[in-house]
């Protein structure tokens, strides 16, 4: 028995999302196909995270366990071959058979790109904001996620994840470009779109539609049923998995 470790990148502007559904073209549907015709098994992937539908991964991280005997640096370039344009095989190792990309995990990071400018051609990979942003300002708004905080009121309702606490570590406002703009936060781990909820009420504070303090408010009484204000992820991507 051999546990495979795969890190890999994906285009996720044409899947429904990174988790296997009946009927809906996956992330994970599409390796876990491509992995069958290679070893003739039928694996359950494991995965440091989900991506939400049209969200990008510049990193992610898998693993599965297997009896197949091909060699890892075999195993990389059939699968890369196999699986569409839009997902990109990095790297195949084997890795201690403790291993698991989820629960192995010390810290996850995504990266938010944001333009007030965006051209046709970048509508799946930017997400666009009504005007210019300043970057220190916007950081002087997010700067309350920094520690741990219960994200009742940064999630879904239908989110799976039992344990509502979460941990930021780093957050990061900066320009990249002239019309555009990056947010970098880092994480132990984060709830069923809390990124897209954490970055659409920041942006609301910040053009003030909504009061100053309704960050801090809702961390502080947090509930899931509050309301929650999701910004368009096509500029999002999973940017690092560190274990």
């Amino acid at each position: 028995m051999r546990n495979i470790k795969l890190i890999y990148q994906y285009d996720g502007s044409d899947f429904f999302g990174f988790q296997r559904q009946p009927d809906r073209r996956t992330v994970q549907g599409e390796l876990e196909s491509g992995l069958y015709k290679i070893i003739k098994e039928r694996i359950n992937l494991i995965s440091s995270g989900r991506t939400d539908r049209g969200v990008h991964a510049l990193e992610q991280v898998s693993n599965f366990i297997t009896d197949s005997k091909i060699p890892a640096n075999r195993l990389v370039y059939a699968l890369d071959n196999i699986t569409p344009k839009d997902i990109k095989i990095l790297k195949v190792e084997d890795v201690d058979i403790e291993f698991h990309s989820r629960f192995s995990a010390k810290t996850r990071a995504y990266e938010f790109i944001l333009t007030s400018k965006r051209s046709v051609f970048e509508t799946r990979y930017l997400t666009e904001i009504k005007e210019n942003m300043d970057t220190d300002k916007l950081y002087d708004i997010m700067k309350v996620f920094l520690g741990k905080h219960n994200f009742d009121g940064f999630r879904m309702t239908d989110c799976g994840g039992k344990n509502p606490v979460r941990e930021i570590f780093e957050i990061k406002c900066y320009r990249k470009g002239n019309n555009k703009i990056g947010i970098y936060i880092k994480g132990n781990a984060f709830l069923k779109t809390q990124i897209r909820i954490m970055l659409g009420s920041s942006i609301a504070v910040y053009f003030k539609e909504r009061p100053f303090d309704y960050l801090l408010k809702k961390l502080e009484n947090p509930d899931p049923k509050s309301e929650k204000i999701v910004i368009d992820g096509s500029g999002l991507y999973l940017y690092e998995v560190n274990y």
